[in-house]
């Protein structure tokens, strides 16, 4: 599978696209009122006057998807991170400390650490990931458009990691993949040197949102952290299924694989930032019914209300 992608805009579908599946469908546009009917999308991405507020409101959510991630059983040890960059300070970044396991983490545990290393802002007290500072500053640095990114050792991402391929086109859901994510082959052990974040970096490229990193595990990207959160849960979920697909290819079933026009129809309708951001609320609202301790700064308002 190709490691480029094709650059679309929130307009116009590309000519390439045009019909975007072999039965003639077509959509015009990206966005979530495509699957919103009746009523708008419910979860629109916020939009903040005050830089100060947009942080406070992004740790809220990074904390949030350190929750669902934990819930879900990704940790390992202290391995795994996730990083958003900072609205107020653009060339810094916040990343989660290192020793806390995903499921007690609160948006006042997060540490703001610079493009050298240090640390800059928040819970400044708390050692952070050395190989999560490697791979998320050289992922910052490389893709302005990058604002968040998330990296853990979950069981099925390791898994189908060890063989070095792409995932296939095997349903709807791998489908938000399509053109969009690359394998990084060359394992350099822990990921604390320089030199190795940068070649991580250089791998996932100008357009790829996603990485299978071989021998290792997953990475994902977005412009929200909740983008990224999703797309994370839903590779991982898309792993375990492509392995489960593999053994029954093993046992003799034949595995039927979408074609590019309709893969590429499927991951122009549901593959967008805002359509992504919606699709990560659900889990949200889940994790504040259940336990809202990681929203610290909506906390600390209300009590002071």
């Amino acid at each position: 599978m190709s490691t480029e992608t094709a650059t679309v805009s929130n307009t116009e579908v590309p000519e390439n696209l045009k019909p975007a599946s072999k039965k003639g469908y077509t959509v015009n546009e990206q966005g979530a009122h495509n699957i919103s009917m009746g009523n708008p999308n419910p979860h629109q991405i916020p939009k903040f006057d005050d830089p100060y507020e947009e942080r406070e409101w992004i740790l809220e959510h990074m904390a949030g998807v350190f929750r669902v991630f934990g819930r879900r059983g990704y940790t390992e040890g202290s391995a795994g991170h996730i990083s958003v960059r900072d609205p107020v300070e653009p060339n810094t970044f916040w990343i989660n400390p290192l020793g806390i396991h995903f499921s007690l983490l609160k948006a006042s545990d997060m540490v703001r650490v610079d493009e050298d290393g240090n640390l800059v802002g928040g819970n400044t007290s708390a050692p952070i990931n050395a190989a999560g500072f490697a791979i998320h500053s050289a992922l910052h640095k490389a893709r302005p458009d990058i604002n968040a990114a998330c990296h853990t050792h979950s069981p099925y991402g390791k898994a189908y990691s060890a063989f070095g391929l792409p995932l296939e086109m095997l349903n709807q859901d791998a489908c938000t993949f399509y053109n969009s994510h690359c394998v990084y082959k060359d394992f350099g052990g822990v990921a604390i040197e320089k030199e190795e974040g940068e070649a991580i970096a250089k791998a996932v490229g100008e357009n790829n949102k996603c990485v299978i990193l071989q021998n290792h595990g997953l990475l994902t990207t977005g412009r929200t952290v909740d983008e990224a959160g999703y797309l994370y849960t839903l590779m991982e979920r898309t792993c375990e299924v492509q392995l489960l697909a593999d053994a029954a290819a093993a046992g003799g079933k034949k595995k039927q694989i979408i074609g590019d026009s309709e893969a590429a129809y499927t991951a122009y309708m549901g593959s967008d930032p805002e359509t992504l951001y919606l699709e990560f609320q659900n889990d949200l609202a889940l994790e504040k019914h259940y336990d809202d301790s990681f929203m610290t700064f909506t906390k600390a308002k209300a009590k002071a209300a």
